[in-house]
């Protein structure tokens, strides 16, 4: 198996860099890739749904962004421990009928020893705003990686 470094035991430098892979990953839209940082039996809570191994998370995210249109995300470290980490996130996304909504999100994550999660649970809230409202377009800029996201 090949080593998804960095690779637990995070540091405050490393767990960093495991968010912004994870953010970056996550823009593509792309399932099969995002699926990769996975191990081949993760398990994951997210929100209401639970699932099991790579293909289940892959049906996740094509339905997930086959719903939730123009998706762009932000993460943001929130604490770390040996090989587990806690994100906060934001995203926003429209529906097919135009309407935009903010996401809110926690995550709990856990790693195996060669940095492929091995568990994922997230909370998520929506809110419904108005497109002028919106403060998140796309991949983060270099310019703005290690900023932290607000509250609202």
């Amino acid at each position: 198996m090949a080593d998804r470094p960095p690779l637990p035991p995070f540091t405050l430098e490393t767990a960093r860099q495991k968010v912004q892979a994870a953010e970056d990953a996550w823009n593509t839209r792309d399932p099969e890739k995002v699926a990769l940082a996975y191990t081949e039996d993760s398990v994951w809570r997210n929100r209401d749904t639970f699932v099991q191994g790579r293909a289940e998370i892959v049906a996740l995210l094509k339905a997930k962004w086959e719903r939730e249109l123009d998706y762009a995300l932000r993460k943001a470290l929130w604490t770390f421990a040996d090989n587990r980490i806690a994100v906060r996130f934001q995203y926003e996304s429209h529906d097919a009928a135009g309407i935009w909504y903010r996401s809110y999100g926690n995550e709990n994550w856990e790693f195996d020893s060669h940095g492929l999660m091995v568990r994922r649970e997230a909370s998520i809230n929506d809110v419904v705003i108005d497109e002028s409202e919106r403060r998140i377009f796309g991949p983060r800029p270099e310019s703005e990686r290690g900023q932290e996201i607000p509250l609202r």
